[in-house]
């Protein structure tokens, strides 16, 4: 089994940065590929940012494509994202993610192929 507990949300002003950290508890094999999603009121859950552990492949979506950084400590335990330049639209619950399997880029931000959630953290971006 793998839990996976979501850090460092807040409330920021437009134009600000914020990291959001994931803490994995698990075998590593659980977490080949790992993600970022976020959800808004009245909006579809929406994946931001992904990454194949195995070869550090990242991806992103392009409203966050040059913004946001996903990247995993070296020791494995960890997921970050790195938000930069937050826009008010960025506002959303984010939950990280996780797979033993090893997702073709086309599928890296369906939330079904997914296994493993996180409880989420809040992200408010005031303009």
């Amino acid at each position: 089994q793998v839990q996976l507990v979501e850090s460092g949300g807040g409330s920021v002003q437009t134009g600000g940065s914020l990291t959001l950290s994931c803490a994995k508890f698990g075998p590593i094999y659980s977490t080949n590929s790992m993600g970022w999603f976020r959800h808004a009121p009245g909006k579809e859950r929406e994946g931001v940012a992904a990454i194949d552990t195995v070869v550090g492949d990242t991806y992103y979506a392009d409203s966050v494509q040059g913004r946001f950084t996903v990247s995993e400590a070296s020791a494995e335990t960890s997921l970050y994202l790195q938000m930069i330049s937050l826009k008010p639209e960025d506002t959303a619950m984010y939950y990280c993610a996780a797979t033993g399997v090893r997702l073709p880029p086309g599928a890296v931000f369906a939330a079904r192929h997914y296994n493993y959630w996180g409880q989420g953290t809040q992200v408010t971006v005031s303009s």
